[in-house]
């Protein structure tokens, strides 16, 4: 979810879930090591549990950026093995490191050697004509046998010449089968099925096959799916709150955010989906759209977006039935 799931992404999702693991968007080791590491990796004691996705090639610098991750207080290092990008591949990671498992593994080795958090791995099925299942097994078990007992496996291969990144989330068929082989093959590990889970009787029927599942592109245009999260997956029995509780819950946090110099679009750009399938959806969207990147704008911006919804949605539960 590189440039998406950032620190104001994942406070607006904990307000929906609070034991759902969230992610980083991925983070290479060169912005950590030469950037703004505060910056990149600075975030709210409420994300908790909370994952940093590391992007890189070289063992000795992920382990370094695995040790200050932990130092932050993270609770698991992830490695991107699955990231079809142009600028991941130019700097050799991403998922072009599925044709280098022994790297991989000498990767994970590092990072297992340096922290005591879990060190896990997210990867495809296959790249480009590489999409054996034999060189899938080979894959997981290298890098398990390197100590990764946590694999996210998004349910399709990746092309790296000739798709885009969106392309490769949307051509290649989903291959649940394999896996769900892979459980069945290596019972001992612990996986994550990623890819085209859109609903709750999705997710139900994949939990019983697999350890967990992932929720990307879903979780951000549709994240109300995260509010039944906790009732149905975490025996939690805590009152699901409605979208507009969210917003009003979010609302502090924003002034904070604001009070720092924050824009009021770098936040709000997360929430437009927040009213998917709603009345008053549309409205929102173009509310926020057009007033939260203006000079000055506030959480009046949020306040008036939400009573337009409120207004059509009214309307629309005054209509007669027939």
């Amino acid at each position: 979810m590189l440039d998406w799931t950032d620190r104001h992404c994942r406070y607006f999702h904990r307000l929906l879930t609070q034991y759902s693991l969230v992610y980083t968007e991925m983070i290479t080791t060169g912005a950590i090591l030469h950037g703004n590491s505060d910056y990149l990796l600075a975030y709210s004691a409420v994300e908790h549990p909370i994952a940093i996705q590391l992007g890189g090639c070289e063992p000795r610098d992920l382990a370094v950026c695995a040790k200050i991750a932990e130092s932050y207080g993270y609770d698991e290092v992830n490695l991107n093995v699955g990231c079809p990008s142009d600028r991941v591949q130019s700097g050799k990671f991403g998922a072009c490191l599925m044709a280098e498992p022994e790297l991989v593994a000498e990767c994970v080795a590092a990072m297992q050697a340096d922290v005591k958090i879990p060190v896990t791995v997210k990867t495809r099925i296959g790249i480009d004509n590489n999409d054996s299942y034999e060189a899938l097994t080979h894959f997981i078990a290298t890098v398990a046998a390197a100590g990764c007992k946590k694999f996210i496996i998004h349910a399709r291969k990746a092309w790296l010449k000739g798709l885009s990144p969106k392309e490769n989330r949307e051509i290649p068929p989903l291959r649940y089968d394999v896996a769900a082989q892979l459980k069945n093959d290596f019972p001992w590990l612990y996986f994550v099925l990623n890819g085209g889970i859109k609903n709750l009787d999705e997710i139900s029927l994949h939990l019983k096959n697999f350890d967990g599942v992932m929720l990307g592109r879903e979780a951000y245009q549709n994240p109300y799916i995260l509010a039944f999260v906790d009732q149905n997956y975490y025996d939690n029995a805590s009152l699901i709150k409605s979208r507009e509780e969210v917003v009003e819950q979010l609302l502090p946090y924003i002034e904070s955010q604001l009070s720092k110099g924050q824009s009021l679009t770098h936040i709000t750009r997360h929430i437009l989906g927040l009213f998917q399938g709603q009345p008053g959806a549309r409205h929102w969207r173009r509310y926020l759209s057009e007033n939260a990147h203006k000079s000055g704008a506030g959480v009046e911006v949020i306040r008036n977006a939400l009573v337009k919804v409120v207004s059509v949605q009214n309307e629309f539960s005054e209509q007669p039935r027939y």
